[in-house]
């Protein structure tokens, strides 16, 4: 079963998540867009935006940053004040994402929901998974301490056994089966993202750093059109 959750599993996801991507970009290119929905309602969708995309991105960043230097993080966590203070700033981190993230499942909530008319399915099941991984994230680092340090040493060594096409489970193999399952429900994420709004992520608007800027003005003069009784 280990095999097939560690092994099959995300390479499955993989495959699908990049097939999906290509086939949507070149069948739907104008689909490929966050198909944002603050015209609808803004206040909460701010509210909700920030902290989820601040809090997750770091945390994103500390895994990716871990995966690429194991030695250096190894050493950087070595020290107990620091590992304590890393880890502590992770689950803060990670409640600033949940918040985040409730706000914006929240929005959609209700029959006078605006935003709830433009979520597919697809979306609220990737809320949903998002939801899970980021809590269940967030009690692994609760109650399995300095993941910091034994992620180094079990999850990474997976990773790269899964890039170089020479896959063994073996590190991960006897975690708990709540950080397994943490480990499926990121690559079922993975999986349906290229049909959802999160497929966004690949298009990042880079250009924009050197682009020229933007000027918008009028294309009539202000007030024109009035009524003479309106104010």
């Amino acid at each position: 079963m280990s095999v097939f959750f560690l092994i099959v599993v995300p390479y499955a996801a993989l495959l699908v998540a990049i097939g999906g991507g290509i086939y949507r970009f070149y069948v739907r290119p104008f689909s490929y867009t966050s198909l944002s929905s603050q015209t609808l309602e803004g206040r909460k969708l701010y509210w909700g935006s920030v902290p989820w995309h601040y809090g997750i991105g770091f945390i994103l960043l500390a895994h990716l940053l871990a995966a690429l230097f194991p030695g250096a993080t190894e050493a950087l966590l070595g020290n107990p004040w620091r590992l304590i203070i890393i880890e502590g700033t992770g689950m803060g981190l990670a409640l600033f994402a949940l918040f985040g993230l409730l706000v914006l499942i929240f929005r959609r909530v209700g029959t006078r929901s605006l935003p709830r008319f433009v979520t597919s399915r697809l979306d609220g099941l990737l809320l949903a998974l998002l939801l899970l991984q980021t809590a269940t994230g967030f009690l692994i680092a609760l109650f399995n301490r300095w993941g910091g340090l034994w992620y180094v040493h079990t999850a990474v060594p997976w990773f790269w056994s899964l890039a170089r096409f020479h896959p063994d489970a073996s590190t991960v193999a006897d975690l708990p089966r709540f950080v397994l399952f943490h480990f499926v429900v990121g690559f079922a994420i993975i999986f349906i993202f290229p049909f959802t709004r999160l497929v966004h992520l690949v298009k990042m608007p880079v250009h924009y750093l050197w682009r020229p800027y933007q000027r918008v003005v009028w294309y009539r003069q202000p007030g024109a059109g009035r009524k003479p009784d309106e104010s």
